[in-house]
This record gives structure tokens, C-alpha cells and sequence, in this order.
């Protein structure tokens, strides 16, 4: 819980009272490997604040390709954000990629506190803006870079992953092969 209030207080300003609110409005999910925080077709029911471990969000591409979009560690909100404020289906998985623990909020006890504490949604919205700016900084240069380029950029934005997750989900991300991320690898070492 002090991770996220250290978290949260980059934001703005909260006092005891308010942080004690939060703190009873939280609960740990274990989320083993390979579990799913939310899925594809279903209603994004909580917001986690990933305390260990790695998640990853993907979905299927028309050919049943599955496509890694970008990945979240420890120190980072998780939620599948349009399908949770607008109550509609979710069109990505957000998944485990290791065995993770997630400080989460269900969907009644974030609302409740969006209502009770003054400046909540300020500091929400700066958390909401700073990671959206944060996935277009890191999905910008995969386009026009070469995939030797991409991959050092990922080890740059992401320096805590590398060894963490599979390479098929790296490659994923990147949008080469697993044989091309492994010749990347060889020639960068």
C-alpha cells in the first residue's frame, strides 16, 4: 500500500484521513502466471496498482495473430480504462505474464472514491494522462525504426522486463519473428 500512496502523492496532495480511505478501499489480488486481471469481451470490473510482477496487454488481430501491445510493472496503475469508465466489452486481455500481486479496487469502491475525496479525479486524470503519454512515447518510434533499433528502445523504456518474459511476447511487441528478435540478440551481445 505504500508504494501506491507514494505512487499517488506524485500527483497531488492527500491527508491522513483521505489516505486511510483508500487504504480500507483496497484489497491484494494474487494474480498467478498466465491469469487474466481482465478479458477480452467482458466489462473491466477493478483498477490495479501492480505491486509485483509483469502484465502484459494483448488481443487477436483479424488472422488470430496474438499481438502484444505494451507491458506493465511493478509501480504501475493496470486497467483496461475505456471498458471500465464506459461500461462496455473489452477488446484487449490483460494478462500475467509473471506470477503478480496487484493492490485493486473494485469498480463501486474507485467510484465511491471519486465521490468522497476532493481532487481524487485530479489526481486520477494526471495518472491517466501520464501513462496515455507514456504508451505513445513507446509505441511512436516501433513504426518508423528499424527492428535492430526497436528492440534496443524497448530495452530502454522497459529495462525491468527483458528477462522477466518470454521472448515470443518481446518479438510480439516489436512486430518481428521470434527467430529475428533471437539474431537481434546474438549480434547485439
Amino acid at each position: 500500500m505504500k508504494e501506491f500512496i507514494e505512487y499517488v502523492l506524485q500527483f497531488g496532495n492527500l491527508n491522513q484521513q483521505q489516505i486511510e480511505l483508500i487504504s480500507k478501499k483496497t484489497s491484494v489480488l494474487e494474480l498467478p502466471k498466465d491469469s487474466y486481471f481482465s478479458e477480452a469481451g467482458k466489462v473491466a470490473q477493478q483498477v490495479g496498482f501492480v505491486l509485483e510482477g509483469v502484465i502484459r496487454v494483448c488481443y487477436y488481430n483479424n488472422k488470430g495473430e496474438e499481438i502484444t501491445k505494451y507491458f506493465i510493472d511493478e509501480n504501475n496503475l493496470v486497467v483496461d480504462l475505456e471498458s471500465f469508465e464506459n461500461d462496455i466489452c473489452s477488446n484487449a486481455y490483460v494478462q500475467a505474464i509473471t506470477d503478480c500481486k496487484v493492490l485493486v479496487f473494485s469498480k463501486k469502491d474507485w467510484k465511491e472514491l471519486l465521490d468522497t475525496i476532493v481532487g481524487w479525479d485530479a489526481i486520477v486524470h494526471k495518472i491517466i494522462s501520464k501513462a496515455l503519454r507514456q504508451k505513445v512515447e513507446r509505441r511512436s518510434p516501433l513504426v518508423s525504426e528499424d527492428a535492430t533499433t526497436r528492440y534496443l528502445t524497448f530495452l530502454k523504456i522497459y529495462p525491468n522486463v527483458i528477462n522477466r518474459v518470454p521472448l515470443s511476447y518481446v518479438a510480439s511487441y516489436l512486430g518481428i519473428t521470434q527467430s529475428s528478435l533471437s539474431r537481434i540478440r546474438k549480434n547485439i551481445s
